[in-house]
């Protein structure tokens, strides 16, 4: 391995750790789905691997059509900008349908009481929410678990990794197959991982909280921040 390509494969590195780190949306909308849904950590860990995998995998495809028909990076930046574009409106709109639906749900499934009057003069209440009395798993409920993960899926894979073809198209410009192929690699590698260990490490904290009094606005807060995540990426630029 020569010292410009031990360079290269540092730089990948470092660049798909800090850009992964430095960006919530690669990990926030896992947290807040996984609590506000009740996914279990390995479900959790699987639906952000393939997200992850969805998120480079498209990058690394458009990289390599590029340098198979030769186009520069000044070709490929605006197709980047444009997905880039496409993924941020779309949390924008998925994180508001969420929110509002959550908030929906917190309303109807507000605590309250019921007032008991006896023959003998003794009256008493309790406290429950309708979900309580409704064990059976509803169509509608059942649905929403099993299109969230699709959701998340098609923005990721939508949503470009911008620092991988300028680190790609350099090794291709220098016709190192070898240095294209260990750059993807590394870059993807680091990439996944660090959503993973963000995502299970954060999560398993969040599930130490004592929020049981926060159960029904669950869905609203996963909902309210994964619409700050897409304002942060098409508005700050994060």
């Amino acid at each position: 391995m020569t010292q410009e390509l031990t360079v290269l494969i540092v730089l990948a590195a470092s660049i798909g750790f800090f850009h992964t780190l430095l960006g919530p949306d690669h990990y926030i909308p896992f947290i807040v789905m996984a609590k506000a849904r009740n996914w279990s950590m390995i479900k959790t860990g699987w639906i952000t691997f393939f997200c992850g995998l969805g998120h480079v995998g498209s990058s690394v495809l458009l990289g390599l059509v590029g340098v198979a028909f030769g186009f520069g990076i000044s070709k490929i930046e605006p197709f980047e900008s444009f997905r880039g574009d496409l993924a941020a409106w779309l949390f924008i709109a998925f994180g508001l349908v969420y929110f509002i639906w959550g908030v929906r749900k917190a309303i109807k499934n507000k605590p309250h009481k019921h007032f008991h009057y006896h023959s003998d003069g003794i009256e008493h209440n309790h406290e429950h929410k309708h979900t309580d009395e409704h064990t059976h798993v509803h169509h509608e409920e059942n649905s929403k678990k099993n299109i969230t993960p699709w959701i998340l899926f098609t923005i990721f894979l939508l949503g470009p990794c911008e620092p991988l073809i300028p680190i790609l198209m350099y090794p291709a410009a220098q016709n190192s197959i070898l240095g294209m192929v260990s750059v993807t690699i590394v870059f993807s590698l680091v990439t996944v991982l660090t959503m993973l260990v963000v995502v299970l490490i954060t999560s398993y904290g969040v599930n130490l909280l004592p929020l049981q009094k926060l159960e029904r606005y669950m869905h609203a807060f996963a909902g309210a921040m994964i619409l700050l995540s897409g304002i942060g990426i098409q508005f700050m630029g994060l």
